[in-house]
C-alpha cells in the first residue's frame, strides 16, 4: 500500500463505501454520520426507518435502509442494496446490538439465543458478506463494536448474553483477522466503556447509578459520543493499516483499574 501524501489524506475516507449498522440512534447514529463527514458514502441500516430519514437529511452522504440484522435476508439485503449503488463495499461497523436481562436467572435459554443472534450471529455473517463483497479488498476495514463487558464483568449491572455476545465478538474479531489477512481485509473491535446513548439513558439518569461511573472510572465520568470519533476514524481509514486482530478499548480508564 503506498503511503497517503498528508495527515488529511491519512483520515479521509473519500471514495469509499461504508455500512453501519444499528444507525438509528446513539453511537451508531454518530457512526454513520462522522463516517459520511471524512468523505464516505454511508449506508446507515436499523428497524427505524423514520430516525435513518432523519439522520439522512443532515448529510447526502447517508442513506437510510431498513434492516432488522436478525433476519439474514435483511443482511443480505443491506449489502446489495451498497453493491448495487456504488459498486464496493470498503468500511463495514457492527454497531446494532441487544441489551438482554441484567440478572442471569431472569434470562430464559431462548431469550439468551436471541440475542446472541443480534450481537454475534449477525456480526459474522455481515462480515463474511462483506469479505466476499467484489472489488479490491486492499483497504477493506471491518470493525466489530463490542464492549468494556466483553472483557471485564461490570456486576451488579450487565448482562450474561450481552457479556458472553461481546466477549464473543472480541474472538470472532482476532480469528476473522488470521482468515482474512493475507487478503488484506483488516478486523478489528471496538470496545467502548460507558458512553451517555439511549441505551445506557436509565443508567446516567439515576444518581446512584452515575455515581457508580464516575467512582469507577479513572477520569471520572462517563463518555460523550464524540470521544469515540477518532478511535472510529482511525479503525476505518488508512491510519490504521497496520493494525489487524485489536480491541481498541475507549473506557475512560475503566478497565485499567
Amino acid at each position: 500500500m503506498s503511503a497517503p501524501q498528508s495527515a488529511t489524506e491519512l483520515f479521509s475516507l473519500q471514495g469509499r463505501t461504508a455500512l453501519v449498522t444499528g444507525a438509528s440512534a446513539g453511537l451508531g447514529a454518530r457512526f454513520a454520520a462522522v463516517l459520511a463527514q471524512a468523505g464516505a458514502t454511508v449506508f446507515a441500516a436499523a428497524r427505524r426507518i423514520d430516525r435513518l430519514k432523519e439522520l439522512a437529511d443532515s448529510d447526502a452522504r447517508i442513506h437510510p435502509v431498513a434492516c432488522d440484522v436478525s433476519l439474514a435476508a435483511d443482511r443480505t439485503r443491506l449489502v446489495e442494496t451498497a453493491l448495487a449503488a456504488t459498486g464496493r463495499i470498503d468500511i463495514l461497523v457492527n454497531n446494532a446490538a441487544s441489551s438482554g436481562e441484567t440478572r442471569a436467572e431472569d434470562e430464559s435459554p431462548d431469550a439468551f439465543a436471541d440475542v446472541l443472534g443480534v450481537n454475534l450471529t449477525a456480526p459474522y455473517h455481515l462480515a463474511r458478506l462483506t469479505a466476499e463483497a467484489p472489488g479490491d479488498t486492499g483497504a477493506r476495514s471491518i470493525i466489530n463494536v463490542s464492549s468494556i463487558l466483553g472483557l471485564v464483568t461490570a456486576a451488579p449491572l450487565g448482562g450474561a448474553s450481552y457479556s458472553a455476545s461481546k466477549a464473543g465478538l472480541i474472538g470472532l474479531t482476532r480469528e476473522l483477522a488470521g482468515q482474512w489477512g493475507r487478503s488484506g481485509i483488516r478486523v478489528n473491535a471496538l470496545a467502548p466503556g460507558w458512553f451517555r446513548t439511549e441505551m445506557t439513558a436509565d443508567l446516567f439518569g439515576d444518581e446512584r447509578s452515575s455515581r457508580w461511573v464516575e467512582r469507577n472510572t479513572l477520569l471520572g465520568r462517563g463518555g460523550d459520543g464524540h470521544e469515540l470519533d477518532g478511535a472510529l476514524l482511525f479503525l476505518a481509514s488508512d491510519a490504521s493499516s497496520y493494525c489487524t486482530g485489536q480491541v481498541l478499548t475507549v473506557d475512560g480508564g475503566w478497565t485499567a483499574r
